[in-house]
């Protein structure tokens, strides 16, 4: 019931449409036990009565009454399948709007395939009820009352006999009921799994067969195809078993009235029309107790379908805003960590972080991979909360802002470079639809993906693939850097911006770089000492804490980490005395390598 009432929710703004598609249903419903009555009459009126004036009459009834009866079903019918679509589309909407205000951590646990299958396959249960089942749900209770009372009417004992097999057929129908909800529960959770399985594999088709591990992942996927075939083959032999055994229960009251009813026309107690009438409405009553496993059926498959579909909707998945948050009208860019610790799970990520970035400070953190470089940013963007501390944003806690405001004026370029299956130019635009095209083609060329994009077939309009398939890293990445330029955002994070990028290119992008970092606060993770360089604070992470801080010159003479790490980059190139080498280079006037 706690399913129904949601999907009531849902019905109701279009419960005048649901109300008057029912009354067209119930009309279809009384017209249809029309003709059993008329038939009877032509039987005992005019067949074995005689009376011919009546053909015309009773014949031209049956036409009509199967016409109306016709075009009353396909109404309703029709009518229950926009409804059903109008239904679908709006929970549709709503999983897929709550799944946009999910926050990251909801979705470093989800699985892409199972959350597909929520917004496929259970939405298909639920249109599938409200065409299909709702309206046989409907029909059936109003035809088994309805016919009851008329037969009732028409014989008491003979009704008795036709019905006495009914309360076998409810426990059986009940049993049926509760099996096959179990049953549907287990094909939807094991299609969820499968759907998951298969969206991974073709995700990761190019590592499949760098390892050359086709088979492998073939027999993977018949082990999961075998689990799919097996729970649905649990289903089938609950319909296979019930199924027939329905059938043979709803039968015997032909049976019943064949041998007790040609009785009863023998002995004179009802005449032949009237036997040919009961028969035409104790079909009409066997029919809705023959479709009761179908029907139990898809009120198990709704039940399990909706169970899914609102625990999604319930869970709190979204990073709380408070009602007053804070939207300023300009944003300066001042940025900085105070005491900031922040846990994954278990795991310390960052601890005890102080970070200070006044407006169109550039702020450098560099460290090993898991030092928790990205997490920084993470917490700039409010895509986590950290667990102690505070993160501000021109001196306003991140968790005080409005979502939406502060991440519009914030732009990334993340590790991860992703490309959506559009032209170039929307790529680029994507944060900014209404963007003309001369700030599209100026943002690509600041990140120097402007030639190589005048040289596919389309230019800007060309349509790249999936996940950016069809262009190399580095121009993925290019496009990616485009994007977060053409923001405009005071606050501007780089995330390994140019790690895909061979040294000549990355120059360049770093030479278009320096001029858009003028203003703002630009937050640099990179590996690269050339990357960062020129930042007026290099901040060195190791297992998540600040371990050493200052300018490039500052670290170098330090000989910390930092000087290792230039060491590495440059081995070959740099003399014992580093430092020396520094103070010689600035009076001669030299620039650093790289």
């Amino acid at each position: 019931m706690d399913i129904i009432k949601r999907l009531w929710t849902y019905i109701r703004p279009f419960k005048v449409q649901f109300i008057l598609t029912t009354i067209v249903l119930l009309a279809a419903v009384g017209v249809g036990m029309i003709n059993p009555y008329l038939i009877g009459l032509l039987i005992d009126r005019v067949i074995k009565g005689g009376q011919l004036h009546l053909l015309r009459l009773l014949t031209t009834g049956l036409v009509i009454a199967s016409v109306v009866g016709s075009v009353l079903q396909y109404t309703h019918s029709y009518s229950f399948e926009d409804l059903s679509q109008k239904i679908v589309f709006s929970i549709r909407h709503d999983m897929y709007r709550h799944l946009q205000s999910a926050s990251f951590s909801f979705y470093d646990e989800a699985h892409t395939g199972e959350l597909m299958s929520r917004l496929t396959g259970d939405l298909e249960g639920v249109r599938s009820f409200m065409v299909g089942g709702f309206p046989t749900l409907i029909s059936s209770m109003v035809t088994f009352i309805g016919v009851t009372a008329i037969l009732f009417n028409m014989n008491t004992k003979l009704t008795l006999m036709c019905l006495s097999f009914s309360p076998l057929l409810a426990i059986t129908a009940i049993s049926f009921e509760r099996k096959m909800e179990r049953a549907h529960s287990d094909i939807r959770h094991q299609m969820a799994a499968f759907n998951r399985f298969i969206q991974e594999n073709i995700t990761g088709i190019r590592v499949v067969k760098a390892f050359a591990r086709e088979k492998y992942e073939v027999e993977r996927f018949r082990a999961e195809n075998d689990e799919v075939y097996k729970k649905n083959m649990v289903a089938g032999l609950l319909r296979s078993r019930f199924g027939p055994l329905l059938e043979l229960l709803s039968s015997m009251s032909v049976v019943a009235l064949i041998s007790y009813g040609g009785w009863l026309v023998m002995r004179g107690e009802i005449t032949v029309g009237m036997m040919v009438a009961f028969n035409g409405y104790l079909w009409s009553l066997i029919w809705p107790m023959r479709n009761l496993g179908t029907l139990l059926d898809m009120v198990g498959w709704v039940i399990s379908s909706g169970q899914r579909i609102f625990d999604l909707l319930d869970t709190d998945v979204a990073m709380p805003v408070k009602p007053d948050a804070y939207k300023p009208d300009k944003v300066r860019g001042d940025v900085r960590f105070e005491n900031v610790t922040f846990r994954y799970g278990n795991d310390v990520v960052l601890e005890d972080i102080n970070i200070d970035a006044p407006a169109g400070k550039k702020v450098a953190i560099m460290g090993a991979t898991g030092a928790g470089k990205t997490s920084i940013v993470n917490l700039i963007c409010r895509f986590y909360d950290p667990q102690k501390g505070r993160v501000l944003v021109d001196h306003v806690d991140v968790r005080d802002w409005d979502l939406k405001t502060l991440r519009r004026n914030v732009s990334v370029v993340m590790q991860e470079t992703f490309l959506f299956s559009d032209t170039i130019a929307n790529n680029i635009a994507y944060g900014n639809d209404n963007a003309p095209m001369d700030e599209i083609i100026a943002a690509a060329k600041a990140a120097c993906a402007h030639d190589f994009i005048m040289e596919m077939p389309e230019g800007y309009n060309t349509v790249v693939g999936e996940r950016g398939v069809g262009l190399s890293g580095g121009q993925k990445q290019r496009i990616a850097i485009a994007r977060a330029l053409l923001i405009n955002a005071p606050i501007l994070i780089l995330d390994d911006a140019t790690s895909n990028v061979d040294m000549e290119t990355e120059h360049e992008i770093q030479q278009a770089l320096k001029r858009l970092m003028t203003g703002r606060t630009t937050f640099i993770i990179a590996h690269r000492i050339s990357a960062v360089k020129d930042a007026d604070e290099i901040v060195i992470l190791e297992k998540g804490r600040i371990v050493e801080r200052g300018n490039h010159d500052q670290l170098l003479e330090m000989k910390g980490v930092y000087y290792d790490i230039f060491k590495d980059q440059y081995k070959g190139l740099v003399v014992e005395d580093i430092t020396q080498e520094l103070a010689r280079d600035k009076e001669d006037g030299a620039v650093w390598l790289g």
